[in-house]
């Protein structure tokens, strides 16, 4: 589905018309190219801090310019502010007042990020292996969480494609861990080109920031449900083009798309309707029988049956229950029984800004989807013990064909309710689920990931 809104103030005269009228001006966003996927210009590395030195030097390694300070530098396509080391809220001006100095410099589809400690009991989500922060004080907890309050404001600030995104480093969590680098090299790449306003905790040391960024799981063995159409689709091919094998699911009733599919990347699918009490078993023999082992998963199939709770019926509530949400608690506990999943097996599952916000005629949808959150942060102590991670994605307005049945002028005012200024397409959602999946995102467990352009709607 196309925003024509989005084209029409791209455009010379619509470009001059929005500006007289003050008219909102989203821009295309800078999407993950592969072999050129930075910003355009100079990174500052803002702050005294070993995370912000340690973040120096992995930027060097990717061959990018680097500066200390904004002096002297013309065109910005990063800043990464380091507040680890932040003990009081008054340490919180100094690196925010330099950033504002940058901040004209920034070029379009730039990224600021900021690199800051959990507050107390806030952020740390379910990482698996994260130190305890029990002994933080007032001041430092109020410095961290003020760190988080400065990247969301900055992030509603920004325009022409720029986004804001921040990692939180677990207490006992080494700076330079493997999955510090690779949320710094997501938030910075095209792939995190509708996440905005978010921030990706680290919970442990580990992951791998060597391998193939381009084609970040290459070698893995992948399902994918709902796979025939729509996000589960762009799923599954970028998943492909990422190095995976994937194999596609989706209710028999879809088959033809589904074969289709399955053909064109020279894979098996499987027709299946997840609410069938052995799917998780189904899965695994066929993927066992074919490749030896499953290495990762995407909850992708859901429903929806909308209708305001007075008129809502048993049935309606009941399947969507069914489908999206205790499918992927039955597999989930098949999948994790079994001895035929790989070595650091990953899972990531579909959620919605609904599950976090709630939304109007959709009481049934976003009980499940919270489900979804909250079934990750419990899973994710289990599947850690295997050496794995299981992750939420929370997609808000996307373009698709359920989007495309929304009333035009509701949707082009969810559209602009987020600081993009515009929807997200299916593949920023795939983008964000193969990074979730690939080892550079290792010690990230049991969190939930918006892809909402910071949706103005919940947290």
């Amino acid at each position: 589905m196309t925003d024509t809104y989005l084209d029409m103030v791209n455009s010379g005269l619509g470009k001059q018309l929005a500006s007289k009228l003050g008219l909102p001006r989203p821009v295309t966003l800078r999407r993950f190219k592969a072999g050129a996927d930075f910003p355009d210009g100079s990174v500052l590395v803002l702050g005294k801090g070993r995370a912000g030195d340690a973040a120096a030097k992995d930027l060097l390694a990717w061959n990018l310019d680097v500066r200390r300070t904004a002096q002297d530098v013309d065109r910005v396509g990063a800043v990464v502010i380091d507040y680890t080391e932040a003990e009081s809220p008054a340490q919180l001006g100094g690196p925010a007042l330099e950033l504002a100095s940058a901040l004209r410099k920034l070029r379009p589809g730039g990224r600021v990020i900021t690199l800051s400690r959990p507050a107390l009991g806030i952020g740390t989500g379910a990482a698996s292996g994260a130190a305890g922060s029990e002994a933080l004080s007032p001041a430092v907890s109020a410095a961290r969480q003020g760190a988080v309050g400065i990247l969301r404001s900055v992030a509603q600030e920004m325009r022409g494609g720029v986004t804001a995104n921040g990692v939180l480093i677990a207490d006992g969590v080494a700076v330079d861990a493997p999955s510090v680098t690779g949320a710094i090299r997501f938030f910075l790449s095209g792939r995190s080109a509708y996440v905005d306003g978010q921030f990706l905790t680290v919970g442990d040391d580990r992951g791998d920031a060597g391998l193939d960024w381009d084609h970040p799981v290459a070698g893995k063995v992948a399902v994918v449900t709902g796979a025939a159409r729509g996000i589960g689709e762009q799923v599954t091919r970028t998943l492909a083009a990422s190095g995976a094998t994937v194999i596609p699911v989706d209710v028999p009733m879809a088959g033809d798309a589904l074969t289709k599919l399955a053909n064109e990347l020279r894979v098996p699918a499987l027709q299946l309707d997840v609410t069938d009490p052995q799917a998780g078993q189904k899965i695994l023999d066929l993927v066992t029988a074919r490749y030896g082992r499953l290495d990762l998963v995407v909850h992708n199939a859901g429903i929806t049956r909308d209708k305001m709770l007075a008129n809502m019926d048993q049935a309606k509530w009941d399947s969507v229950i069914a489908v999206n949400i205790e499918s992927q608690l039955r597999i989930n506990e098949t999948l994790l029984a079994s001895e035929d999943l790989g070595a650091a097996p990953r899972i990531v599952c579909l959620a919605s800004t609904s599950g976090v916000a709630g939304n109007r005629g959709q009481t049934n949808y976003a009980a499940s989807k919270a489900g979804v959150i909250g079934l990750v942060a419990a899973t994710a102590p289990l599947i850690a013990a295997k050496g794995g991670t299981i992750n939420a994605v929370a997609p808000g307005f996307i373009e698709s064909d359920m989007t495309a049945k929304i009333p035009a002028a509701r949707r082009q005012i969810s559209r602009r309710l987020n600081s993009l200024q515009q929807g997200g397409l299916p593949v920023d959602v795939a983008q964000a689920i193969t990074f979730l999946l690939s080892d550079a995102a290792g010690g990230i467990n049991g969190q939930t990931l918006r892809v909402c352009g910071q949706s103005l709607v919940g947290a």
